[in-house]
């Protein structure tokens, strides 16, 4: 929400300045992100001044250039100045841009500097109005009347005036503060705490009077639910044009674009008040009446913006008198519905929409809009005739035009405000300060809070219908803190804790803590991504198809509509935006949850729960392995830089490499890829190559290499590990090589598994060391080169006892593998 700062005060006096405002405010709960001037146009006019041609002369070197001089009113030599304009001429009040001046073309700036134009000297610019942006005219110079004073900053004659613009961020439960006068009421109680008083006010609507009885149209609500209240007034005659210059200037402050007199009324109030009004052209109402009510589902809508849209049947539209849907209530204005240039007579509609409603209408169409925003929200229900009345008035000052019958107001019920006692103990207690009773009435009546009934030990209030969020004594009381300060309340000099022993904490979370130090010191770094994701990545999923996502009711955004079933996406939208920003060689890890539905599982068996989370850790790996040295030249890096980081993950945690197996697998995120698992089946970590398809999906266009470990299978075999002292061996280890020959589609991995198999009781490490591919071999082989460790720990192995085990070995690969000994 951007606060103008003289929008403000309009409706409070106060002298403080825009920084000590925006300190308020974030003591107050709507905390303020920054701070700074805004020039209605940028530069602010400065460096430009009124000036007089005095003589006005052909330049000799071109027919279309004048050479001028020019009075600037400083006291100086009149200035000589090469002007392009067909209508300059002498004797004119003209604004010039001295030297050194800033102009603005769009994002291009540039600075008027001594030059000369075909060999004469010009030491400034006699400006039109597009080069200054006080208009759009660029046919020639401005000519001034004869009543500017020559030597008048152009700001000045121009009534330039700069703002602040204060930026509040708001808390979901906070859109009262939504408006110019919802933060000037907040700031008014804190003025009030603070021993004065702002005179909170907001514009008198006691003129409103209709000026004929008919001409209005009907209005029919035939959905009470969704729209619990609606108010409507015509009116006809009136000329849309351009906005005046200071409802231009408020708008463009907080960074809305003037569109037209009536446009920007609405938005006037809507960022004034708070109240969202939408303004329809009442010749394109056909039927003469207005029907608030749902469509079919499926039907067709092109909104205002220009997309066809399918409708729900829980969408509220407004619809004209034959059923036709004119706008979607409370989000989003139809294409042909709207006011323009040619209207002459308009409806306003001033409404309180059922916030569910529309939250769901705004997330089922991928909208929001400043409307939908404050509605779905809650906005205040008793304000809605007020603003009305408002925007009527100020359409017939800026617009002409006659109000036609009275105001149309559907109110299926009244809606009071909310009762709620508190107790003077209570507010002591949660605060943890006495307060006196006398600040605590003060505050809550600066807050519009009325106080019912009291006596000495509690108070029975009525909340304003516009605090949606204050309904229960602790919301009263932490509205009474905010304003009071939260800074007032003293800490006391003893602190009550309990302390925990490291002994108790988490096995999984040491564990983590353990595994991040690691990756940290071998140069990976860490990255935290949402676990809500975009659609679009499980579309054409067929490793993690669409039907297997969890999907989010009532989505903020079509980007945030599925919880995560891979980690993969988040790690390379983190490398993107790297890599744009041109840091492109990247070692990522992130631990966090992943998300499946099973939508065969069994909703009454808790085994088969459709919904599952499970723990993992992702890393990623892309670029260079280090950047450019001297001393050491960088290389690519690959899957195997990630296989050792997977693999010193395991170690790390005590699990033994005999205990997993590793497969060689491939599909549509990874290829070609590895999935470990341990003796049982269970799947520990899968890692690879993403594949171009995926990487087209997040604009990555350099390798990425991924890695997925289930988190919570690594923790059980972890806990089994028991790090015991065993003695070193007072044996030597017995190393012997052997050169197979195999069939090129046989791994390295059915290699060793065969191996571990043969002997697991002497076998201490099996290693490949060599392989080869190419001449003097037969077609369709390849050869290994591995390097087998053999220890008994009790006693010296005998050659006798090496060779049974190596021939048993090779007696196991030759069946297993058909293997051959080169």
């Amino acid at each position: 929400m951007n606060v103008s700062f003289k929008w403000l005060k309009e409706y409070l006096d106060f002298d403080l300045t825009p920084q000590q405002v925006g300190d308020a405010l974030t003591s107050l709960g709507l905390e303020v992100g920054t701070v700074e001037e805004v020039e209605t146009i940028r530069g602010g006019l400065k460096g430009l001044v009124v000036g007089q041609v005095l003589t006005c002369e052909m330049h000799p070197n071109s027919d279309h250039l004048h050479v001028t001089t020019v009075d600037l009113g400083d006291g100086n030599e009149p200035t000589q100045i090469v002007c392009g304009a067909p209508n300059v001429a002498q004797g004119q009040k003209v604004i010039v841009a001295t030297l050194g001046t800033k102009l603005y073309d769009g994002d291009n700036e540039f600075v008027i500097k001594r030059s000369k134009l075909r060999g004469v000297e010009s030491c400034g610019m006699i400006c039109a109005e597009d080069e200054i942006g006080v208009g759009t005219d660029h046919a020639g110079i401005i000519v001034l009347p004869d009543s500017a004073v020559v030597g008048t900053p152009a700001a000045e004659y121009y009534g330039i005036e700069s703002d602040w613009m204060i930026e509040v961020d708001l808390t979901p439960n906070r859109i009262d503060g939504g408006s110019h006068y919802g933060v000037a009421r907040d700031l008014n109680a804190w003025l009030r705490r603070h021993g004065t008083d702002g005179h909170l006010r907001r514009p008198s609507v006691d003129a409103f009077a209709p000026d004929r009885a008919d001409g209005a149209i009907p209005v029919e609500v035939r959905n009470a639910e969704a729209c619990p209240r609606y108010c409507g007034v015509t009116i006809r005659g009136v000329k849309v044009q351009e906005s005046p210059k200071w409802l231009k200037d408020l708008l463009l402050t907080v960074g809305q674009r003037p569109i037209n007199n009536i446009v920007d009324i609405t938005n006037y109030i809507l960022l004034g008040t708070n109240q969202p009004l939408h303004c329809f052209d009442l010749n394109k109402i056909e039927g003469g009446k207005v029907i608030v009510n749902t469509c079919e589902k499926g039907k067709k809508f092109v909104t205002l913006d220009g997309v066809e849209r399918s409708l729900s049947d829980r969408d509220l539209m407004i619809c004209d008198g034959n059923g036709e849907p004119m706008c979607i209530g409370g989000v989003f204005g139809g294409l042909n519905s709207g006011v323009t240039e040619q209207t002459t007579d308009v409806f306003i509609e001033s409404a309180y929409f059922h916030p569910t409603w529309i939250r769901k209408s705004a997330r089922r169409h991928g909208l929001n809009t400043d409307a939908s925003f404050r509605f779905e929200r809650g906005i205040d229900p008793n304000d809605t005739i007020y603003n009305l009345k408002l925007a009527a008035l100020l359409i017939k000052q800026l617009a002409g035009g006659e109000i036609c019958g009275d105001i149309v107001d559907v109110k299926q019920h009244d809606f009071p405000g909310f009762n709620v006692d508190i107790e003077y103990d209570y507010v002591n207690r949660l605060i943890g300060k006495q307060l006196d009773k006398a600040v605590v009435k003060d505050i809550v009546e600066s807050l519009e809070m009325k106080i019912v009934a009291e006596d000495d030990s509690h108070l029975s209030l009525v909340v304003p219908t516009y605090r949606v969020d204050v309904q229960r004594p602790c919301d009263v009381v932490e509205d009474i803190l905010r304003v009071y300060g939260y800074n007032n309340v003293e800490f006391d000099a003893t602190v009550h804790s309990s302390l925990s022993n490291k002994t108790m904490v988490d096995f999984s979370d040491y564990m983590t803590d353990l595994i991040s130090e690691q990756l940290t010191g071998n140069g990976f770094n860490e990255i935290l991504n949402n676990s809500l994701t975009a659609q679009r990545y499980y579309a054409d999923n067929v490793t993690f198809p669409e039907a297997n996502c969890v999907h989010v009711m009532n989505t903020l955004s079509s980007d945030l509509s599925l919880m995560r079933q891979t980690m993969l996406y988040g790690g390379l939208e983190s490398i993107c935006r790297n890599i744009n920003r041109k840091n492109a060689n990247l070692k990522f890890y992130e631990f966090g949850n992943i998300y499946h539905f099973d939508p065969n599982a069994d909703n009454t068996e808790v085994a088969l729960a459709p919904y599952t989370e499970q723990a993992a850790l992702a890393l990623w790996i892309t670029g260079n392995t280090h950047a450019e040295s001297w001393l050491d030249k960088p290389r690519k890096t690959t899957v195997y830089d990630l296989k050792a980081a997977v693999e010193g993950i395991f170690r790390r945690l005590g699990i033994d490499s005999r205990n997993i197996v590793v497969e060689q697998i491939e599909n549509d995120i990874l290829a070609p890829a590895l999935l470990y698992k341990n003796r049982g089946g269970k799947e520990l970590a899968t890692l690879g190559v993403v594949t171009d398809k995926q990487l087209r999906l997040t604009d990555v266009d350099q390798p990425v290499f991924f890695a997925q470990l289930n988190w919570n299978a690594l923790m059980k075999l972890a806990a089994r590990n028991r790090v015991e002292y065993t003695e070193l061996a007072k044996t030597l280890p017995v190393r012997r090589d052997l050169a197979l020959l195999v069939d090129t589609d046989v791994t390295y991995e059915q290699i060793r598994q065969t191996v571990i198999n043969s002997e697991k009781k002497l076998l201490k490490s099996v290693n490949l060391f060599d392989v080869y591919e190419g001449k003097n071999l037969e077609p369709g082989k390849k050869s290994y080169a591995i390097a087998i460790t053999l220890q008994d720990d009790a006693k010296t192995m005998q050659d006798k006892q090496i060779d049974a085990i190596m021939q048993k070995i090779i007696t196991n690969l030759e069946k297993q593998t058909g293997a051959k000994l080169r």
